[in-house]
């Protein structure tokens, strides 16, 4: 379709409710299709009983019958058991995955906000607290120290590092 033109309301309903009758005679003919694949596999396996005789031959094949059925629902009960078992095992193999990995954590962003901003948005809009942190301190004067240029003898200065050198020397 182009962009110019739109489907209208009533062929769009036209068209999907044609899709829908077409996907419903698929469903009717797949159920079909199951139920004679159905009868073909029973035909094949499963002979019809044979009921023709006396009432000792009826209940053995009776006792037989329940004795099969007794087998399948064991062993229909076994893999139920052992899916339940590895189902478990499964959930808690998942649950160690997610605790060896650890939450992880977002990253957090660096959000500029002011002191009366951080309390108003914690405390609610009904508590005036207004934090002026500048006005709580001290203040301080600075005092300028000078210390007083000492041009000592350029000579005695020599002799002490003189001095030093010696007791480097000796030891």
């Amino acid at each position: 379709m182009t962009e110019g033109k739109k489907m209208t309301s009533s062929r769009r309903h036209h068209l999907k409710s044609l899709m829908l009758h077409i996907a419903a005679n698929w469903i009717e003919q797949e159920k079909k299709d199951i139920a004679a694949a159905k009868e073909a596999y029973l035909a094949e396996n499963c002979p019809p009983p044979d009921l023709s005789g006396d009432m000792a031959a009826l209940t053995d094949a009776c006792k037989k019958l329940h004795a099969a059925i007794d087998k399948v629902d064991e062993s229909r009960y076994d893999t139920e058991i052992k899916v339940q078992k590895a189902d478990k095992e499964i959930e808690d193999l998942k649950l160690k995955v997610i605790d060896l990995a650890g939450v992880k954590k977002p990253a957090l962003k660096k959000v500029r906000m002011s002191a009366d901003a951080m309390l108003q948005a914690l405390l609610g809009s009904k508590h005036k607290v207004t934090m002026d942190l500048r006005a709580n301190l001290k203040q301080v004067k600075k005092e300028v120290k000078e210390e007083p240029a000492d041009v000592g003898d350029w000579r005695k200065n020599i002799e002490d590092k003189a001095d030093r050198k010696k007791m480097f020397e000796s030891s």
